[in-house]
């Protein structure tokens, strides 16, 4: 463990398994799953870690049932008015990514409040993905960067990776070190494309509702073990 990542990315999978496998409703998974989210964050914050971006809803996320959607939504509501005191006593700084704009004006002004309630807070910056899409946010800087360049704000010889990374939503958090992925699934899913170039990728089958901070650990004992060369052999690593 004298090896930590800076940022970890989890994304959050296999709520809906959970529940199927007991003869459950889809909701108690959802349920379960957001127990899960407060041990994980408390152990990121125990062991001192820099950035921890949850995956938590997703711009295709929409297209779930309706009765699905609209749980989803009075769960975040919910969670963030009974975790606010628990943020503030861990020094944690809750900030999100993606288009607020889309989430259900309850939801946007607890979210709001809480972000600007925790932004002096100096601990872990806990980022919560919410109608987020990494191609969305990629075609949405490409946007913004073209009418700078047209308008003359912006050289075009000037645009380089820092300034597409400026432009990001989530232009504030560091590169990936360690994206997880529960559920056993092996893909991305449009998350943190950006920033996860160069990040250690983790697969547990474990279903997120199950996920403990043993699980995280393990997650970061076994990060601990790896060889990161960006490029460069081992040799030149060693010397």
């Amino acid at each position: 463990m004298n090896k930590l990542p800076k940022h970890v990315a989890i994304i959050m999978d296999g709520n809906g398994r959970w529940a199927n496998q007991r003869g459950k409703q889809r909701v108690m998974g959802h349920k379960k799953g957001a127990s899960a989210v407060r041990e994980v964050i408390e152990e990121a914050a125990r062991k001192e870690i820099k950035f921890l971006t949850l995956f938590t809803f997703s711009t295709e996320n929409w297209s779930r049932p309706e009765d699905e959607v609209s749980v989803l939504m009075r769960l975040l509501l919910s969670s963030l008015k009974k975790e606010f005191n628990r943020l503030t006593k861990n020094n944690i700084k809750l900030k999100s990514i993606g288009d607020s704009s889309g989430l259900p004006t309850l939801v946007s002004e607890e979210l709001n409040y809480v972000i600007e309630k925790t932004k002096n807070n100096t601990g872990l910056t806990l980022t919560l993905a919410l109608n987020y899409g990494a191609k969305e946010e990629l075609t949405q800087a490409m946007k913004t960067i073209a009418n700078k360049v047209k308008n003359s704000i912006i050289s075009p010889e000037k645009v380089d990776q820092s300034t597409i990374n400026e432009h990001l939503y989530s232009h504030y958090l560091p590169p990936v070190d360690l994206l997880i992925r529960t559920s056993g699934e092996k893909r991305l899913s449009n998350f943190l494309l950006w920033h996860v170039a160069y990040a250690e990728l983790y697969f547990t089958t474990t279903l997120w509702p199950d996920f403990s901070k043993e699980d995280l650990n393990k997650a970061l004992t076994n990060y601990g073990k790896r060889e990161r060369r960006f490029g460069k052999t081992s040799e030149q690593l060693t010397t």
